[in-house]
């Protein structure tokens, strides 16, 4: 099932996820749901405060191209994070149609539970890495635009805010 994805500002995006503690039948038809929800947007990541749930649950997919590689990952984190840096630039579905250049560190090892229950590790580099560090952050209530200076940030918060009211309107 398609969710509503929340567009910034909304308090709940900024709020720090709790650890899933129990992959239930619910979350795993969430997770479910918000791979959906990623695919019809059309985006890369998800992660769940996106679509109004609080707690620590990303999804990924960064093929264009060929066979889709779903990636479920509860209770995901950084393990490890390389020295070099890449600069991408960076949306969210949670801020519609902006862009803006933001570095981060090139490769990263993430440790996560999938959707079995078994622990994973894996070496992320190039769109993945970026992808993942940015689903991460959401679950930490950081947003991407939390990267760029002040006068940035305000201006695309407030074409947000914008974006937001014009969608109330229908």
């Amino acid at each position: 099932m398609i969710k509503p994805i929340l567009i910034h500002p909304d308090p709940r995006l900024k709020k720090v996820c709790e650890a899933v503690d129990d992959l239930s039948d619910e979350r795993r038809a969430l997770a479910q749901d918000m791979l959906a929800t990623m695919y019809d947007a059309p985006g890369i990541g998800l992660a769940a405060p996106q679509v109004g749930v609080l707690e620590r649950l990303i999804v990924l997919d960064c093929i264009k191209e060929g066979a889709p590689q779903p990636t479920v990952m509860f209770n995901p984190e950084v393990l490890s994070l390389s020295d070099d840096l890449n600069t991408y630039e960076e949306g969210c579905l949670s801020i519609p149609e902006q862009f803006a250049e933001v570095t981060r560190p090139a490769e990263v090892r993430v440790g996560w539970i999938d959707m079995h229950g078994n622990p994973q590790e894996q070496d992320f580099d190039g769109l993945w890495a970026t992808c993942v560090q940015h689903e991460i952050d959401h679950l930490n209530g950081k947003l991407f635009i939390d990267y760029l200076g002040p006068m940035k940030r305000q201006m695309m918060t407030r074409r947000s805010q914008k974006f937001k009211r014009e969608l109330a309107r229908g």
